[in-house]
């Protein structure tokens, strides 16, 4: 068999396991759908956690930087390798830090823009329905579902 072959068995292999993958987290349509649907909710929920995350992270990521950094100072200054060890250390660590932080700071920023984005979108899509065609006297002014499916078909 050659690598193509095999490549392609395997790729197929995965979009079956894939596909017939039990949803565990957010929300879906069915049990075993090859949909993948995320409540805005779910969305809120994971850009609070990242903030959270941010939030506590600042303070308790740094709060030995300090201490650390002295003591590299103290133990270089006395001729010791391990205070330049340690300063190599912590400035590593800070780096660490802060990239955590952005990458908190990104996924919150994104999710929040996110869900304002898609309800702004749902928003619009609304308007233009209740736009299109005629309504029935007395409705509220949206499409009904059998006009909507038209659209589809």
């Amino acid at each position: 068999m050659s690598f193509d072959e095999e490549w392609a068995a395997e790729k197929a292999a995965v979009a079956m396991r894939l596909n017939q993958a039990d949803s565990t987290g957010g929300s879906s349509p069915a049990k075993g759908s090859a949909d993948y649907v995320i409540e805005d909710d779910d969305l809120g929920e994971i850009g609070h956690a990242a903030y959270g995350l941010f939030s506590g992270l600042e303070p308790a990521g740094k709060h030995a930087s300090t201490a650390s950094e002295s003591a590299g100072t103290s133990l270089k200054g006395d001729g010791f390798d391990s205070g330049a060890a340690l300063s190599e250390v912590n400035k590593t660590w800070e780096t660490q830090v802060r990239t955590l932080l952005q990458a908190c700071a990104h996924i919150s920023n994104h999710l929040n823009y996110t869900k304002k984005s898609n309800r702004a979108e749902d928003d619009l899509i609304a308007a233009q329905l209740r736009i299109v065609g005629p309504v029935a006297p007395g409705a509220d002014g949206a499409v009904s579902a059998s006009q909507i499916d038209k659209y589809f078909r």
